[in-house]
Formats: C-alpha cells, structure tokens, sequence
C-alpha cells in the first residue's frame, strides 16, 4: 500500500482509533505533507486539542517526508490488521 492509498483507508477504518493514535496519524501526515511544524503554533491558549496536534507533529521536526509516509503506511496497516 502506498501512502495515498492509506490516507483514503484511514478515513475507512471501522471503529475510531485512540486519541493518541489519531495524534500520531496527524503528526505522521502533517510531517509527510508539509515538513517540519513551524515552532509557533496558530492556536488559542484555550484550545487544547489544536496545541496537542501542534505538539505531536513539532515532535516529528527533522524526520523526512519519506520516512513519515513510510510509518504513516505501516500504522495504517496495523490499524486494519486489528480490525479482522
């Protein structure tokens, strides 16, 4: 499976993964994507959820495109494999 092929099944998956996975799928995608977080997030001292993207894909900072599609790909593949 390639990478577009797993964004389009992520969006399939039967039962919705953890809060920290979905992190980790967002992360993995933004980093695959659009490179490294800027340091400065576009959020709201008030909104949570947006700084902990923030935080889950600044994590990710120097890891290349191709290994973040790579281990986007295989959590996507594990996350179906646990669905059968």
């Amino acid at each position: 499976m390639n990478f577009e092929e797993a964004v389009v099944l992520s969006k399939t998956l039967k039962e919705k993964p953890s809060n920290d996975v979905l992190l980790e799928l967002y992360s993995l995608f933004k980093q695959a994507t659009e490179g490294d977080a800027p340091e400065k997030g576009d959020y709201n001292m008030f909104d949570f959820v947006a700084k902990a993207k923030h935080n889950a894909w600044l994590e990710l900072k120097g890891q290349s495109s191709e290994v973040s599609k790579e281990k986007y790909v295989d959590l996507v593949t594990s996350l179906l494999a646990t669905e059968d």
